[in-house]
């Protein structure tokens, strides 16, 4: 039986290679049938906002690939509510489906995978 992975995304989509990182290792994983889930963390919840001009720094748009996970298998994708209010962001406003989660529940989600990758 597979391992279970959950994947961890702390950085903002164009802080670093981070975000990239995070979403290409999903994709690929979700490709090989591996059990993934997506963890949006700390500055990683931007990446889930819909009002994102990444032409303004010459960059590319990440919104394809993260609506592109659950055609891959990726469909457990999680946010830290956390972080979503300290950044004031509301999950109604996210450009995806993700589950919000308190503080006590990341505990019991990181718990649940058997490997764990931050990114």
């Amino acid at each position: 039986m597979a391992k279970s992975l959950l994947l961890v995304s702390r950085q903002a989509p164009w802080s670093g290679p981070g975000a990239r990182e995070a979403l290409d290792i999903a994709l690929a994983g979700g490709a090989f049938d591996l059990p993934i889930g997506m963890l949006f963390l700390d500055d990683g919840v931007f990446q889930l906002a819909l009002t994102q001009h990444p032409e303004a720094i010459q960059q590319k748009d990440l919104t394809a690939n993260l609506q592109a996970l659950p055609l891959f298998g990726v469909d457990s994708l999680y946010a830290a509510q956390r972080s979503l209010d300290e950044r004031g962001l509301a999950d109604t406003t996210l450009g995806l489906p993700v589950q919000c989660l308190d503080d006590a529940a990341l505990r019991d989600l990181i718990d649940r995978y058997d490997l764990v990758i931050t990114l």
